[in-house]
């Protein structure tokens, strides 16, 4: 657990110091809530009860996990191209701990990012619920969330040969979690082959959760469910980062 804590303590170091990841974070927050989330709230004024703005932020904020994910992937092909990564794999270390230690990085940004995101979409009019407990437990599944798509980006970038490579792979995971799920409209309103789809997709369940838990809307899913799912989809990442990564070292 140390190595995973030096490991993370190093990345978080290097993105607090670069001001352009820092600003690139902040204004990619607020451009997504503002001008999405304020655009199609001009076309659509209230779904299944709620607001817009409320309705769509949970997507919104999963949307972030996935864009910080694949920077975190992009981050140990730097240092697996460079040779970086050899000076960890010479340390007397678990492997499982230099994942671990990228994974938890990435989900760290991930919750700063829904933190400025929710305040942006709770000025521009979301309405989240009087529960704080329920909004610790919507930033705790997506921490889980964030680190189960951090598997798979790290998973692709322990194979990938180039940056090209990877961006062209991570791209066959990435909108397919996001537009089949129920970010942009509800589940109820979809053709039932879509649904099938839309439900075989870890995504669907942390939105439904977030939603809940967040904002006060009414569940679609168990929840026990969606937080089942979550979590299983965590580890399934990161059992897929860890095999891939251990192929890799073998070769």
């Amino acid at each position: 657990m140390h190595a995973t804590y030096v490991i993370w303590h190093k990345h978080m170091i290097k993105f607090l110091r670069n001001r352009e990841e820092l600003i690139g974070l902040a204004l990619q927050s607020v451009l997504w809530v503002v001008l999405f989330g304020v655009g199609m709230r001009g076309l659509v004024s209230e779904v299944e009860g709620s607001d817009y703005m409320s309705f769509i932020l949970p997507g919104i904020i999963a949307l972030s996990a996935l864009a910080g994910a694949v920077g975190g992937g992009m981050v140990l092909l730097d240092e697996r191209l460079r040779g970086i990564l050899k000076e960890y794999l010479a340390a007397p270390i678990p492997r499982l701990s230099i994942l671990l230690g990228s994974a938890t990085s990435t989900a760290t940004k991930a919750l700063a990012q829904a933190a400025i995101m929710l305040i942006v979409g709770v000025l521009m009019g979301a309405r989240l619920s009087l529960n704080p407990l329920g909004w610790l437990g919507a930033l705790l599944l997506l921490a889980l969330f964030a680190v189960g798509f951090s598997g798979l980006a790290l998973g692709v970038a322990a194979i990938s040969r180039s940056i090209a490579g990877y961006h062209g792979m991570i791209f066959l995971f990435n909108l397919p979690l996001l537009f089949a799920s129920n970010a942009l409209y509800p589940l109820a309103v979809l053709p039932t082959w879509m649904q099938f789809i839309v439900l075989l997709n870890p995504t669907t369940y942390l939105i439904d959760a977030v939603r809940v838990l967040a904002f006060g809307a009414s569940p679609t899913l168990p929840m026990l469910l969606c937080v089942a799912v979550v979590a299983l989809f965590a580890a399934v990442g990161t059992w897929f980062a860890l095999s891939l990564f251990q192929r890799t070292v073998r070769g």
